[in-house]
């Protein structure tokens, strides 16, 4: 089967999602062209995965001009593949205006069919909200199958009409990390955590992952015998404005930049943070829960099912509930034992990679009417 995968600038979830479902689809034979901007394939190198790579520049807001650019090249380039599929809610409008698809049932015949697999809500507003929402209709109405990453989005497209809807699979690659506990003394060592308590908080610094409301919790830490350090590993826009309130208020908090030691991070934390305004399918949360640490995350998107009873859950934007959570694992051990143990056992239940391809390639064989 020839697949044509298309998404706009990333730097994070999307793009390793891709890349590993990439890899899957070529293993089993499939191929696979990624069409994206050249910033994106820099960090995942999908080519390496075993796809060819096209560079379309999709950026992540609306840009008339360099919309048009990428849906006359998105056209151009999927010409002759079996199916389409597009990642984000800006790479699968773009994409379905390119195949034609948003235009009345009767003028559809020969067009490629197209999957969406919607990672993240919509929470912009004014002019910005419009534009998106003029996407989500066009995306609703125009593919033969929108993946979601959480209930609220599935319900969304349901709502605007979509044919078929139903739950993407979002796996965490595996990653491998040091069971010495010496590694792990010397991550907290490192990092100036010897005699503190460790909050670790994995996450790109923007809006989305609610880092300002975080900071405000740690005012309260602060006040605590010792004080825990708060460590942010990531990059992003609001590095500045973080980085000089930590300095300003003398916070507890380092921004440690873009990081290859996750797991051995999680590992020696006394507490993982999800800070998030919305999330779909984190894969921190997956690797957090894997690393069997306690975890106290937002009750947003997708992340109630995916823990289950393995995390403390508060509302977004809420620093005084944040602070009480975080606060109640570190001050009660053996209910951070409890967290531990019951993260050790829903890690269990997480989708797998070969199950995410299972489902991609059921999707495509149904909707190209190749199913056996």
């Amino acid at each position: 089967m020839k697949v044509a995968i298309v998404l706009a600038t990333s730097a994070g979830g999307v793009g390793g999602h891709v890349r590993s479902m990439v890899t899957g689809l070529c293993e089993r034979g499939a191929h696979v062209v990624v069409l994206g901007p050249s910033s994106t394939d820099d960090l995942f190198g999908f080519a390496e995965a075993g796809a060819r790579f096209a560079p379309v520049e999709i950026a992540d807001r609306p840009h008339p001009a360099g919309d048009a650019r990428a849906i006359a090249r998105i056209r151009r380039l999927t010409r002759g593949a079996d199916i389409v599929h597009a990642h984000g809610l800006r790479a699968g409008g773009l994409t379905a205006i390119a195949l034609a698809r948003a235009v009345p049932a009767s003028l559809r015949t020969g067009v490629t069919p197209l999957v969406v697999t919607l990672h993240n809500a919509v929470i912009a507003g004014g002019m910005t909200g419009a534009a998106y929402a003029t996407l989500e209709r066009i995306v609703a109405r125009s593919a033969a199958e929108v993946l979601g990453v959480s209930p609220d989005l599935e319900e969304r497209m349901r709502s605007l009409g979509a044919r078929s809807v139903q739950r993407a699979l979002v796996p965490a690659p595996p990653r491998r990390r040091s069971e010495d506990p010496a590694a792990q003394a010397k991550v907290r060592a490192d990092l100036g955590a010897v005699e503190r308590p460790l909050v670790v908080v994995v996450a790109r610094l923007a809006e989305q992952k609610g880092l300002p409301v975080l900071l405000d919790a740690s005012v309260g830490w602060a006040r605590r015998t010792p004080a825990p350090l708060v460590a942010i590993a990531g990059e992003g826009p609001l590095e500045a404005p973080l980085r000089a309130r930590i300095e300003g208020e003398g916070l507890p908090v380092r921004l440690l930049g873009r990081r290859t030691d996750v797991p051995e991070l999680l590992a020696a934390a006394d507490v993982a943070v999800v800070s998030s305004v919305w999330e779909g399918q984190p894969l921190i949360v997956q690797e957090v829960l894997r690393a069997g640490r306690p975890l106290v995350a937002t009750r947003v998107g997708g992340i109630p099912g995916m823990v289950g009873e393995a995390a403390l859950l508060v509302p977004p934007g809420d620093a005084a509930a944040l602070e009480t959570a975080v606060a109640r694992v570190l001050d009660d051990p053996a209910f951070a034992e409890h967290l531990a143990s019951v993260a050790s056992e829903q890690a269990l239940r997480l989708p797998t990679e070969e199950d995410a391809i299972d489902q991609l390639t059921s999707v495509y064989a149904r909707t190209t009417g190749t199913a056996s």
